[in-house]
């Protein structure tokens, strides 16, 4: 059984609204009871003149219509006068069966598939979700809404020990990857790309750079003189030599840095590219690979990393959930707006998302419209009956008392119509 909750049926205007029902009442029951008197008196004087036997044709016609719809008007929400007449009290001693055929009625009619599909199609999610996101308050709003929730969260996520699970999670995905193919394929791009020539100018400018420094050149300069003979040594050859040999250097350097396709690029492409090649296929090379990254993984310097890390971050959302911050705010906000302004200029995305909800409530509704059937049921079932009826009399009680008018109405010209065939008939 669902659970049924207590409800309400008072509304804005329901005391103007009883006391006019109270006035119409009045009114079609002081008709009755002038219809009634007007019987009495017509037939009182039907000996004075014949037209008063037309008076209280009418009169009494009219007061047995009056009655017989006050009767009709009145069963159908009580017994009247509290007789326990069959057939009346009809709202009440149906309410189970009324309860349950509104249940279905709204199952058949209005959760079916198509016409909820249909209403669903005519909805724009994605314009609506963009503009709600562009406008900066809602986002801001959103952003703290996000913000109070996210230390629940890190604080779950530590007690459930979902974060137990996944760090082991990303260890062993870590510990699966294959590294030399991913770094051959990286290489090997990145020499596609031309990038590996930068990194050689480079190379060959800090070879210049040191090679012309006082120090190198001193050094250069000793090693030259300390294998020369003697005689030489006299003629300062070792400095001849030294200057030759950097000047040639420094040439060759200067050659190969202004000449894109000079042949020594070519053979440092070709070097590169072999070692690539050994990378992405040498056990050897893998193995090394495979155990630097173990034992990269294993130091306790990473753990207490990653440890310091969350313990920051948690720090940073904490501080920016009380308000100590507003940078992850703004930022959250930032992106929201963002997300909005690209989902309003994305007519594709747009379109998706509208099939996607429609897919996703359509079959939420049929799925739960039994359930929502059963509710509705259950919530009728519940209600106060006396106060629905009171309320129900409130809105539709004057129109139903008009019934009382008419009938006392048509009552009396159809009993002043029969009357008057009588009377002509007996006129013949």
């Amino acid at each position: 059984m669902t659970a049924t909750v207590p409800f309400s049926f008072d509304t804005p205007g329901d005391a103007a609204r009883a006391a006019e029902l109270r006035r119409v009442k009045t009114e079609a029951t002081l008709v009755l009871v002038a219809a009634l008197a007007l019987f009495a008196i017509a037939k009182a004087l039907v000996g004075v003149h014949p037209a008063f036997g037309f008076v209280a044709a009418f009169a009494e016609a009219a007061t047995i219509g009056g009655l017989a719809d006050w009767y009709a008007v009145v069963a159908l929400f009580r017994r009247p006068l509290g007789l326990p007449i069959p057939h009346t009290a009809i709202i009440q001693g149906n309410q189970h069966r009324i309860a349950d055929k509104l249940g279905e009625f709204i199952e058949v009619h209005f959760l079916e598939q198509g016409p909820v599909e249909a209403k669903l199609r005519e909805i724009d999610f994605g314009s609506f979700i963009a503009d709600w996101l562009r406008d900066r308050k809602r986002s801001d709003d959103l952003a703290r809404f996000t913000l109070r929730l996210l230390p629940e969260a890190v604080s779950a996520t530590e007690t459930s020990g979902l974060k137990t699970f996944i760090i082991r999670r990303l260890n062993t995905q870590l510990q699966a990857i294959n590294l030399a193919p991913l770094a051959a394929g990286t290489l090997r791009a990145f020499v596609r790309e031309g990038r590996h020539q930068v990194l050689f100018d480079d190379f060959l400018r800090i070879i210049h750079e040191t090679l012309t420094q006082a120090d190198t050149m001193t050094m250069i300069r000793e090693k030259i003189r300390a294998e020369l003979p003697t005689l030489l040594r006299l003629y300062r050859a070792d400095k001849f030599l030294m200057n030759k040999i950097v000047a040639s250097a420094s040439a060759f350097f200067e050659e190969v840095r202004a000449d894109q396709k000079h042949p020594f690029r070519g053979e440092f492409d070709r070097m590169v590219l072999s070692f690539v090649d050994r990378l992405g296929s040498d056990p050897t090379y893998a193995g090394r690979i495979d155990g630097l990254k173990r034992d990269l993984l294993a130091r306790p310097e990473l753990g207490d990393l990653a440890q310091s890390i969350w313990s920051n971050t948690r720090s940073f959302i904490e501080r920016s959930a009380s308000g100590e911050t507003q940078v992850l705010r703004h930022h959250l906000t930032g992106m929201f707006v963002s997300a909005g302004e690209a989902l309003a200029g994305d007519a594709e995305l747009r379109g998706e998302i509208n099939q996607g909800l429609v897919t996703v409530l359509k079959t939420l509704v049929a799925d739960q419209k039994s359930g929502v059937a059963t509710f509705i049921s259950d919530q009728v079932k519940s209600w106060n009956m006396e106060q629905l009826i009171s309320v129900i009399e409130v809105n539709i009680g004057k129109d139903l008392q008009y019934i009382r008018f008419n009938g006392s109405l048509i009552g009396g010209l159809a009993g002043l119509a029969l009357y008057t065939a009588e009377f002509l008939l007996r006129m013949l």
